[in-house]
């Protein structure tokens, strides 16, 4: 089934430390990209405290609920998908970073807890990893989501393509000194699974860290359809997933793929 999707792409400053702001920011940003009538909004990584690492198991929203409060009402007042970015939320166990996603109806539609936590930032010292892939649906549309790190993991993405995905969704906070990391890895993870790839990334800077934003909506060719710059913005493109299919027939890396030649023998050399 293909069909067009309008997504908007929340790029804006996170105050580390201070979720009565954050909340604040992203309910005007988004009522913002709410008038241009997209089919989806997505937030950036984090974006309810920032990495205030050193105080989140106090300032992570508990199991959730404020936010899900927040973009379940704003999903229904609207009639639009969030993917409410990736948020601390602290649970029974510890704090997690998770994103939430809502359908048109306010509903809660998928979940995730990011896999792999980011040693430079010192990630596994304050979060929990999750333990299972992001998958959603959206307007009928299977659409993976990952977090930030996780897009250099590109096991993960083929997996999310091998489950049905024809859209990748990565919020994410990317420091500025590794820039052309960030478009390089998403544009590569749209071209070997010949999906599209929405990566909404932060601005501004936190604790000495500055973020890049060059958030940016990628077509399965690897082409950019859009790419904002490093100030707060609403990234808005149109996409049409019938180019998935179509990418997919005239170079069909799937039908091609040789998993079982994939593993070392016992014995083998590396």
């Amino acid at each position: 089934m293909g069909r067009k999707m309008r997504i908007s792409l929340v790029q804006m400053h996170v105050d580390a430390g201070s979720p009565e702001a954050n909340f604040g920011r992203a309910a005007e940003r988004m009522e913002q990209a709410a008038a241009d009538k997209p089919d989806l909004i997505v937030l950036p990584e984090m974006w309810n405290t920032g990495y205030a690492l050193e105080v989140i198991g106090t300032i992570a929203d508990p199991a959730g609920e404020r936010t899900k409060a927040f973009a379940s009402d704003f999903s229904r007042r609207h009639g639009v998908n969030v993917i409410a970015g990736s948020i601390a939320e602290r649970r029974e166990d510890g704090v997690y970073n998770t994103i939430r996603i809502f359908g048109r109806d306010g509903e809660p539609a998928g979940e995730y807890d990011k896999i792999h936590l980011f040693r430079l930032m010192d990630e596994e010292k304050h979060l929990r990893p999750g333990q299972r892939i992001g998958l959603a649906e959206i307007d009928g549309v299977r659409a993976g989501v990952m977090i930030c790190y996780d897009i250099r993991f590109p096991e993960l993405a083929r997996t999310l393509a091998l489950a049905g995905a024809r859209l990748l969704v990565v919020p994410a906070e990317w420091p500025h000194p590794r820039l052309e990391h960030w478009r390089t890895l998403l544009r590569a993870r749209a071209i070997e699974n010949q999906m599209y790839v929405a990566a909404c990334n932060r601005v501004g800077s936190s604790n000495g860290t500055d973020f890049s934003g060059h958030s940016m909506i990628i077509d399965p060719w690897g082409e950019i359809v859009a790419e904002a710059g490093e100030e707060e913005t609403i990234l808005t493109a149109e996409i049409d997933l019938e180019l998935v299919e179509d990418v997919r027939r005239r170079i069909p890396v799937f039908e091609d793929r040789r998993p079982a030649l994939y593993k070392l023998d016992a014995g083998q050399p590396v």
